[in-house]
């Protein structure tokens, strides 16, 4: 079966933030975030959003196949699980940030002076990450590469007939 992966529809960003509360949240010790404020717990967030003029861009980890951070970490911690996801192990991550300088998406962020990104452990029971679940625009889409390019394809083909259907 093909994994799937986060796609970002940038043009249906309206900055919210809400995936990134969603992150945090599915992050803390029991998914709750009154509960960790009073733990005084500090989750960290996997996904981050920032303006770039007036393009709101959501930045999560591309799962890249040949992961850059994977190759250059020195002690090991970011490494490729057994389901393709690459993730840090925090107990060995030394916050050298060789990692964040090799992402060529700026994805890994920093969480009590280690590097944080997107794990995939946020998974709800119907297999949907937390940011993606969050998000109201439908920004972010949890789909495999040939779903996600299908329907790029389709809203090609409609745009297209649309303006054709103008010049008539």
């Amino acid at each position: 079966m093909t994994r799937k992966e986060i796609f970002v529809r940038y043009e249906r960003c309206t900055g919210c933030h809400s995936c990134e509360l969603a992150c945090a949240v599915a992050h803390t010790s029991d998914g709750n975030l009154v509960g960790a404020m009073m733990r005084g717990e500090r989750p960290n967030r996997y996904i981050s959003v920032d303006q770039l003029e007036q393009v709101k861009a959501p930045s999560v980890c591309r799962q890249c196949e040949d992961a850059p951070c994977v190759a250059v970490c020195p002690t090991g911690a970011m490494y490729t699980r057994e389901d393709g996801i690459k993730v840090c192990n925090l107990q060995q991550c030394i916050g050298c940030w060789m990692c964040a300088l090799a992402c060529p998406f700026g994805a890994i962020g920093r969480g009590e002076g280690k590097a944080v990104k997107c794990d995939r452990e946020c998974l709800d029971e119907e297999g949907i990450p937390a940011c993606v679940r969050a998000c109201p625009t439908g920004a972010l889409v949890y789909q495999t590469v040939e779903e996600f390019e299908a329907e790029r394809r389709r809203e090609v083909a409609a745009s297209l007939i649309a303006a054709a259907s103008l010049v008539r």
